[in-house]
């Protein structure tokens, strides 16, 4: 039944409930999360057998005015799907770049829908290769303990390592821990203790989702991964795309060389402006970094608005 002038738009989403006290575009994305899901798990598996899926046609999607509206959506989501889930599928054209907005909206739908209900968070990055028996992994794990039983999330790359480490200390004291996991040819896989396991085929959506649900940063000793995330996160904060977030490296050993090399080459040549290393901290006590969280929830807390970053 299509809506009156000023009335709010009502559809019934099959699976879930009736979307009557949501916005428009709630009603929407609602409609295009249930048909992905619908998809991907008909077709994610090579296989099945391609076919045009009979629930866009069957009794239990309403024929209302906005299913109408989104129905060459599901189409092409239907065709996404086909391209993409199953590699034996030979359909080149839906491989190009404008069909793949598709997959990369239904990612972030998914991955803001879980991250939006976990409350603030702090991400935890390092190396995926660290044993558990080096101090830095026993550190991790000690460090997001004393976060998680403040009821602060804790969010980590959900691999090996030292993921694994700040989502073990997290699980231990029955915190939030949330692992964000990408695909990778080798190295990444999931640890078993993320309770909130989100997974991601882009990068660029997964490094989104670090920064929007966290107000504190902690790098522990790692690679080019982690380096990627220092200097992005550092970046945001000193072009003020997101608050003063506490960003603190761990470990002084590990990043005295690269801190000195900032200082001599981009503060010496002016590259930077004075005081931009001092947006954040080094340690090599976990208790440091509770403090320095903590203290800044207390003082400040969670951004009253939306970061210019992801407004």
């Amino acid at each position: 039944m299509v809506p009156k002038r000023g009335e709010i738009a009502v559809l019934e989403v099959p699976g879930g409930k009736p979307e009557s006290d949501r916005p428009l575009s709630r009603a929407i994305l609602a409609s295009f999360r249930y048909i992905i899901r619908k998809v991907s798990k008909e077709f994610r598996n090579p296989g099945n057998t391609v076919s045009f899926p009979s629930f866009l046609l069957s009794s239990d999607f309403p024929e209302a005015w906005l299913w109408w509206l989104l129905r060459p959506l599901y189409l092409i989501e239907f065709l996404l799907a086909c391209g993409q889930m199953n590699n034996q599928t030979h359909i080149s054209f839906i491989k190009e770049d404008p069909w793949r907005i598709f997959r990369i909206m239904a990612e972030f739908v998914d991955s803001f829908e879980a991250l939006s209900q976990v409350g603030p968070g702090v991400t935890v990055f390092g190396s995926a290769r660290m044993q558990p028996n080096n101090p830095y992994y026993q550190s991790a794990v000690e460090l997001a303990k004393g976060l998680a039983k403040n009821n602060l999330a804790i969010i980590t790359g959900g691999g090996p390592g030292i993921m694994e480490a700040a989502n073990r200390g997290a699980s231990a004291v029955k915190g939030k821990s949330v692992g964000l996991n990408i695909e990778l040819p080798h190295e990444q896989k999931g640890n078993r203790f993320a309770n909130i396991p989100i997974n991601f085929h882009y990068f660029f959506s997964r490094k989104v989702c670090f920064v929007k649900y966290s107000i504190g940063f902690v790098f522990m000793p790692g690679g080019f991964g982690t380096l990627d995330e220092f200097f992005e996160v550092l970046t945001l904060v000193q072009t003020q795309r997101i608050p003063e977030f506490p960003l603190v490296l761990f470990g002084k050993d590990h990043w005295k060389g690269l801190v000195r090399w900032m200082k001599e080459r981009l503060e010496g040549g002016q590259f930077i402006s004075p005081g931009d290393l001092d947006l954040f901290k080094l340690t090599d006590d976990p208790q440091e970094v509770i403090d320095i969280i903590l203290e800044y929830e207390r003082r400040v807390g969670p951004p009253e608005i939306m970061p210019k970053a992801f407004a």
